[in-house]
């Protein structure tokens, strides 16, 4: 079983890599794509790129290794360091995207004069900075831990959760933070999602012909449905710090391996000007002369 996971979840892993490096360098080289929205997708695609690369190699060697791989302190420190900064920063985006999109359909006439290209990437960073600070405050937790027993992770990567139960002291306050600082802002951040598409899907449904409204009904279905399966398993995994079961493991798939393979579909399929990005970007790699 081992062999055919590891050549599945390569596959997931080659793919990930792919559709979001593709969509990073085609929105940094097209100046027609330098909007808001496109730079925030921009980030997404750059964020699933590198949380992938974070998380899967370790697990894709642990299908090749039966009884576990290894991993030094410092490297798990390094490894949780980076997959806290990425998937809150990632987290802290889509509702930042989502407020964007809220602005564009909800404000259109307002929309310019809000959100443009420079307040877009002051956002980005200040995105950016809350998920280095999320991150350092839980490596700094889980680094000042005293740990011991069978130092055996029954996890695919470093995450807070799974290291608790390799401390050998109090981890009360380790356990509050992951509760408020990840379950519970993961939990507002979802819910400020759901209310700014509410609101969107009923002004679509107040405007516009029938097929306009389909097609904008089934662009954001699909936007919801990768937030769905980013924030669900999060706030189901990081509302239970305390929790020692092996399903975690499972649910944790969806938003380290899953959405970061799904996005570059989701994102594009359905908008044209990104589509016409990639063509562009294919066309120029053609035309390329040869010295």
């Amino acid at each position: 079983m081992g062999p055919l996971l590891f050549l599945l979840f390569l596959i997931i892993y080659l793919f990930t890599l792919m559709g979001n490096s593709l969509i990073f360098v085609a929105i940094l080289v097209d100046f027609r794509l330098h909007k808001p929205m496109y730079i925030f997708l921009g980030n997404l695609s750059f964020l699933d790129f590198w949380f992938s690369t974070v998380t899967l190699p370790k697990m894709l060697q642990g299908f090749l290794e039966p009884d576990g791989t290894t991993i030094s302190f410092l490297g798990c420190l390094v490894q949780l360091f980076f997959s806290q900064l990425l998937g809150s920063t990632e987290c802290f985006l889509y509702t930042l995207m989502s407020y964007d999109r809220y602005l564009a359909i909800c404000h259109p006439l307002h929309y310019s004069s809000i959100m443009n290209k420079i307040i877009s990437l002051r956002l980005a960073a200040v995105v950016w900075l809350l998920g280095s600070l999320h991150s350092l405050l839980h490596t700094s937790l889980a680094f000042h831990l005293p740990y011991c027993g069978p130092k055996r992770i029954d996890h695919f990567f470093c995450d807070p959760t799974p290291l608790l139960e390799l401390a050998c002291a109090n981890t009360s306050i380790n356990e509050t933070m992951i509760f408020f600082g990840i379950g519970v802002v993961a939990s507002i951040s979802l819910l400020l999602i759901l209310l700014s598409y509410a609101t969107i899907f009923k002004v679509i449904l107040k405007t516009g012909p029938a097929e306009g409204r389909y097609n904008a009904i089934s662009t954001c279905a699909s936007h919801f449905t990768a937030v769905v399966c980013f924030y669900i398993p999060c706030i189901f995994i990081y509302l239970r710090p305390n929790s020692k079961s092996t399903l975690d493991k499972t649910v944790s798939v969806f938003y380290t391996v899953l959405t970061p393979m799904l996005n570059p579909l989701i994102y594009t399929l359905r908008n044209r000007e990104m589509k016409a990005a990639l063509f562009r970007l294919k066309y120029k790699s053609k035309c390329v002369p040869e010295h």
